[in-house]
């Protein structure tokens, strides 16, 4: 099948409301005969509660509206989680730098647009003649025409209603950019740009595409003006810098030959997957496609088969992360790699060609069965 390597809550009485009465005095002559104050004549400041000391939020700071051919959007750090909206727009550059709980987009023509990692949805209505860079949870489009996306996707993008879309695979970079991926909870190796779902087909036409191949990110979406505010980012398309892996998705592949290539959970597995995929591709071998997902000792068993024993173990330290290389040789090429570059790592990796692409297809459609894909 296979071969692998080892490398406190305050107390609520009676006094405790919005409003003190101040409390009347109570004389005790008991055993003494004289009077005693068993009570507290002086008011009391009121109490402060946690949601009396939030930060208010003004929804205009989380906003772009009715704008015209200008350069807008939100530095790093304005953000911070929050929900963003962009509506009405026209002819504008716009770059939202910073991490986000949803952000929907309406009525936008001509626009160029790049979002940072978004925790949930990424929703456009509406819009025509748009170009973005895109990296969330989900991704839909719905009375959409004339996009063109680069893309980094958790779950299955969908279009609704929408014509001449093309999709390409996630290619940016900014030096907050992987910390951003992080809070917002998504993993850059889990994209499914090209995995699009019309909603609406159309029988004999065919609303979306790939786009080239060749395609650079900075091409169809500039970086900011240097007159702007966004002048200090150290933005880069370069694919090579990329925080998400440049990867072929669902084009169709140059060799019949592709490896798996997996790296069991240990504190520097995402650094190991980029050595490997610069290795690799630096051989002219290609990326096809990678996953980061948990796994069973159950599962093991069922996907590495003959190979599980000395797996399972391994599993219960986190997320495994996976990659198909492809291209003629690329097997034993990835077995010399994992010997010289990774002997101290747990890995596995396809043992022969003949069966590497059965390893591929046992593991892959186990990962997107776990991901609802």
């Amino acid at each position: 099948m296979g071969c692998f390597f080892s490398k406190k809550s305050k107390r609520k009485s009676s006094e405790t409301g919005d409003e003190r009465t101040p409390q009347t005095t109570t004389v005790d002559t008991t055993t003494t005969g004289h009077a005693v104050p068993l009570g507290n004549n002086s008011e009391e400041a009121p109490k402060q509660y946690s949601w009396d000391k939030r930060e208010k939020v003004d929804p205009k700071d989380y906003m772009l509206t009715g704008l015209r051919d200008v350069t807008v959007g939100r530095l790093p750090g304005k953000l911070n989680g929050q929900q963003f909206v962009i509506q009405e727009c026209e002819n504008c550059d716009i770059y939202v730098l910073d991490h986000s709980a949803t952000v929907t987009i309406d009525d936008c023509v001509n626009c160029r647009v790049v979002l940072g990692p978004t925790k949930g949805s990424v929703f456009f209505r509406d819009c025509k003649d748009v170009k973005c860079v895109v990296a969330c949870q989900q991704f839909r489009t719905r009375d959409c025409k004339k996009m063109e996306v680069f893309l980094c996707c958790a779950t299955q993008p969908i279009i609704e209603s929408s014509t001449g879309m093309k999709f390409g695979c996630f290619q940016y970079f900014y030096p907050e950019l992987a910390f951003h991926f992080k809070d917002a909870g998504l993993s850059i190796f889990n994209n499914n740009w090209s995995n699009v779902h019309d909603f609406t087909p159309v029988s004999g036409e065919n609303n979306w595409s790939l786009l080239p191949e060749a395609s650079a990110v900075l091409d169809s979406v500039p970086g900011p003006d240097p007159e702007s505010e966004f002048k200090s980012v150290r933005i880069s398309g370069n694919p090579e810098r990329s925080i998400v892996p440049l990867t072929k998705g669902g084009r169709r592949k140059d060799s019949e030959e592709s490896c798996l290539f997996v790296f069991f959970a240990g504190e520097y597995a995402t650094a190991n997957a980029r050595k490997l995929i610069d290795e690799a591709t630096a051989k002219g071998f290609v990326l096809i496609q990678t996953k980061e997902v948990s796994m069973k000792p159950e599962d093991v068993k069922r996907v590495f088969q003959s190979s599980a024993e000395d797996l399972v173990e391994w599993n219960t330290k986190g997320p495994v992360i996976a990659l198909e290389l492809n291209g003629d040789g690329v097997v034993e090429a990835c077995k010399s790699i994992a010997s010289d570059v990774f002997s101290g790592t747990k890995v596995f990796v396809s043992d022969n060609k003949n069966s590497s692409s059965r390893d591929v297809d046992s593991f892959f459609n186990f990962a997107d069965m776990q991901m609802g894909l």
